[in-house]
């Protein structure tokens, strides 16, 4: 396992506001296991079992078992890690008992959710349904479903953003697929959890990045990272005016963690880092100052690309808080610093 992979799973297994004795014999069941936050999750969770014998089993649900063997390589032969082949659109039969459920498999990619909204909303909507029958026929003791902070729409600039906030979006915008899908996911979660008491919690997570980001990924943190690697400056197509929260995979993972062990059936909790609420533009400053290179803007139409339009979501993060979980760092840039060592390595 990479260095800082190694070192963040350390600072997972070691919060005090996880309960992992809770995980004792148990079997969880993860979507989007190959994913930044999923491989995230799934390594914690392996490190703790060996670490604090826990004798626990991770079943992860994969589109390609090739793809999953050269993500988890290191745990080949590992009896506690199971790859189940198949995607949530059409759930293969889970034989045996499931425990936990952190379902994670979602298009992530801006630019599918415009030239493919149709397969945006079903994976969703038909995946979060059939992980839900299962939460309710296997009798889960917990299971969080990974939703966005973009289910809050366009708050106004200024405005705290609480779980009790609504977002309006307009279904005549492609592009809200996305955010769309995962309202209706989490209304049925909330619709499971009320008639058939299935144990659900919503995780609405910012943008979330660190360890374990492809060098090639096509995300804007992902570039910013590869101008500082590659001594290039950084080139912004529009203003970078949208202001929010970011937040590091660990924290995540460990946010993930709590929210399925102390959350509270049917109800959401924002999942962000409060320190490192900033501008879009403010943060390719920060970053290119620290490598050493300068920010250039070379204005552009990118509605193509499906990025939002500008947004300004500054999450509240009391309720996550109020479970034990804080975050290990503090400010945009050392996750940077983080992240861009695991990118080099990986070059």
């Amino acid at each position: 396992m990479d260095t800082i992979l190694q070192q963040d799973t350390e600072k997972i297994i070691s919060a005090d506001f996880i309960d992992w004795d809770r995980f004792k014999g148990k079997t969880l069941l993860i979507t989007g296991a190959t994913g930044l936050i999923g491989y995230t999750v799934v390594n914690a969770l392996l490190c703790a079992n060996k670490t604090k014998n826990l004798n626990l089993t991770v079943l992860a649900l994969v589109r390609s078992k090739s793809r999953a063997e050269e993500r988890f390589a290191e745990y080949a032969g590992d009896e506690s890690l199971r790859f189940i082949v198949g995607s949530v659109e059409e759930l293969p039969e889970i034989i045996g008992s499931v425990d936990f459920i952190i379902h994670g498999a979602s298009q992530t990619a801006s630019k599918m959710m415009v030239e493919q909204p149709v397969e945006t909303i079903l994976t969703a909507v038909l995946g979060t349904k059939n992980l839900l029958n299962l939460a309710k026929d296997k009798n889960v003791e917990g299971m969080v479903f990974l939703s966005t902070m973009e289910t809050y729409g366009y708050p106004e600039k200024g405005h705290k953003v609480s779980e009790d906030d609504a977002g309006a979006l307009s279904t005549m915008n492609v592009r809200n697929s996305y955010p769309i899908s995962k309202q209706q996911c989490e209304a049925l979660c909330c619709a499971y959890a009320s008639e058939y008491d299935v144990p659900v919690m919503i995780a609405r997570l910012t943008q979330t990045f660190g360890p374990g980001v492809n060098y090639n990924d096509a995300r804007i943190f992902a570039y910013f990272g590869r101008c500082v690697i590659d001594k290039k400056d950084i080139v912004l197509k529009a203003k970078g005016e949208t202001e929010r929260c970011y937040l590091y995979t660990a924290d995540a993972a460990a946010a993930i963690l709590t929210v399925l062990l102390r959350g509270k059936s049917g109800e959401a909790y924002n999942m962000a880092d409060e320190s490192t609420y900033c501008s879009i533009a403010e943060m390719a400053q920060t970053v290119a100052e620290s490598g050493g290179i300068d920010v250039r803007f070379e204005l552009a139409d990118v509605s193509a690309s499906g990025y939002a339009n500008t947004l300004y979501m500054d999450l509240d993060t009391s309720k996550l808080r109020g479970l034990g979980w804080s975050a290990m760092g503090s400010g945009i840039l050392p996750l940077y610093e983080r992240m861009i060592r695991y990118m080099k390595s990986e070059c």
